[in-house]
């Protein structure tokens, strides 16, 4: 088996596209679940560019990636300073990662009308910023930016600058389609070409999807020998997007037999497709080849009493390889295979309870984050309790991928381990309009029992959400002196599909950390306030139980 080893880019390139914002925390986060699924090179970031990318080099050399290797973008140094006076340039170095990607033009074009410069002075460009970062990195790329239309508008001068990348140091040289426009069969030829006149050098290819090609173009780079693929989970990207990591990865796994990642960590995709969706708050694409939720989806009748006999009649994988589950819609187009399935889903088959319940055992690990060996202690009958309770409220439209915090809470809860350290009351949440242009003054009053203690306060905020959330803490701070270490991280609202206008259902999510750790809570209602109360109130059980249990060991 030939070994591709896998880039992603979601990080950087991925955030350019429109709608798509990570916060650092966000960045941080994104970090640790690509290396949890066994990414060879995650890009982090251009730390020129802005202080955010910057604050990411720094902050995640303090995480353990399994392996996987935090790669820095940038430039060629600028044409009027030589590298160790261009600031930006600079800020490469400081970044300290290990694996440094540099692009640099192919094109004539982009070098005359963009760059404004000369061809010759491109050239020195190249292999200058090149050889000044090759002893001060362990592994250096290069992205020759443009290349397929620069080959199609000057073939020896396209040439030329991936042979002055060489000359540089550069270890890969990766081509990219920056535009999206290229047509497979140009592909082909042009990596032979490129082929021809450098046997002995490894090749990468970074697509773009604006011809809807960016997979395919990929998957035939790869065929044709390049072993490094650059895209982004999901395909997110600016315009219409990057190559897409989740089709190309089980396409070159499953399908072309290469090897990209362990069989257990691809499994892992479908988890970490929908968690990049969650975090960056974008509706996820249930089409979606692979990962998406439809994905295996046999909705007519037909095709659910075939998929039943035998899967392949409809399915071209077996969905649990990308850890994604065959689903058996009942609608209109149902026929009496989709009742039958959709009963088993529910558990009411004896036959494949037992199948069905290590498959939950299974997700439930991996969601939190436990190693896939460990042994979970008995759940009798209250493992169906817990999936039962999971999927009603998923049909409501709670999302636990990105919750984990919120999902171990009711999975303890199933147990009989759950703990109530405090009981509402009430609340009333005021939000007091005086002048047009003046701000609103929000402000709560809360009455919650602790114990024996029944406490009332009140307090301002920034918004009603803030005020509720500082009345709370103002009430069970002289309880739990701990809950102060808390801070609130992120906080993402989704209208979800159903109800239109202000009627619709919200989604909350808040992303909570301490001096510790991070954990993510969830709260649905078509009340924002309610929705972001019961996500309020899971991050500070959580906490406490939390804290709880680390006093105890």
């Amino acid at each position: 088996m030939r070994r591709v080893k896998i880039y992603d880019t979601t990080l950087r390139d991925g955030t350019q596209a429109e709608d798509f914002n990570l916060s650092l925390a966000d960045k941080i986060r994104i970090a640790q679940k690509l290396a949890q699924l066994g990414i060879h090179y995650i890009e982090g970031g251009w730390p020129g560019a802005n202080p955010k990318d910057k604050d990411f080099f720094a902050e995640i050399r303090n995480y353990d990636l399994n392996g996987s290797r935090i790669a820095a973008f940038g430039s060629t140094h600028h044409k009027n300073r030589p590298p160790e006076s261009d600031p930006v340039f600079q800020e490469l170095l400081i970044s300290q990662a290990s694996v440094m990607t540099l692009f640099g033009k192919s094109s004539l074009f982009q070098v005359k009308e963009i760059l404004q410069t000369t061809p010759e002075r491109n050239l020195e460009l190249i292999s200058g910023s090149l050889a000044y970062l090759k002893p001060r990195v362990e592994e250096l790329f290069y992205d020759a930016e443009h290349f397929f239309d620069a080959y199609k508008e000057d073939r020896d001068y396209a040439l030329t600058t991936l042979e002055a990348a060489l000359n540089g140091g550069a270890e890969i040289l990766v081509l990219c389609d920056t535009n999206g426009g290229t047509l497979t069969s140009e592909l082909v030829e042009i990596i032979k070409a490129v082929q021809t006149r450098f046997p002995q050098t490894p090749l990468g290819i970074h697509a773009h999807n604006d011809s809807e090609l960016a997979v395919a173009n990929s998957i035939a780079a790869v065929a044709l020998g390049c072993s490094q693929v650059q895209g982004t989970i999901n395909g997110v990207g600016e315009r219409c997007g990057n190559a897409n990591l989740c089709s190309i990865i089980p396409n070159l796994q499953v399908k072309m037999g290469f090897e990209c990642l362990s069989a257990d960590h691809l499994k892992r995709l479908t988890e970490v497709s929908r968690f990049v969706f969650e975090v960056a708050n974008v509706r996820p694409n249930r089409y979606q080849p692979y990962v998406g939720k439809s994905a295996f989806a046999h909705k007519a009748g037909i095709h659910a009493a075939a998929v039943k006999r035998n899967p392949k009649a409809y399915e071209h994988i077996d969905p649990t390889l990308v850890g994604n589950t065959r689903v058996i819609p009942v609608s209109d187009l149902s026929g009496r295979g989709n009742i039958l399935m959709r009963a088993q889903e529910l558990g009411l088959d004896l036959g494949s309870h037992d199948a069905a319940v290590r498959q939950a055992l299974d997700k439930l690990k991996q969601l939190l984050n436990l190693d896939p060996g460990v042994e979970l202690p008995p759940f009798d009958s209250n493992v169906k309790t817990v999936l039962d309770k999971v999927k009603e409220l998923e049909s409501q439209g709670f999302q636990f991928e990105d919750a984990e915090a919120s999902l171990e809470l009711l999975l303890r809860s199933a147990l009989g381990q759950h703990k109530e350290y405090f009981h509402l009351q009430s609340y009333r949440v005021i939000d007091e309009k005086v002048r047009g242009f003046e701000p609103p003054v929000p402000e709560a009053t809360i009455r919650v029992r602790v114990g024996p203690h029944e406490v009332h306060t009140a307090s301002f905020g920034n918004g009603p959400v803030d005020a509720l959330y500082n009345a709370l803490l103002k009430a069970l701070v002289r309880f739990y002196p701990r809950l102060t270490e808390i801070v609130l991280e992120d906080y993402k609202v989704r209208v979800l599909p159903g109800m239109r206008g202000t009627g619709a259902k919200v989604r909350v999510l808040i992303i909570s950390r301490d001096g510790h750790t991070w954990w993510n809570t969830v709260g649905m209602a078509t009340d924002i306030i309610d929705a972001s109360w019961q996500a309020l109130v899971d991050s500070i059980t959580y906490k406490l139980f939390r804290d709880e249990q680390m006093a105890g060991k």
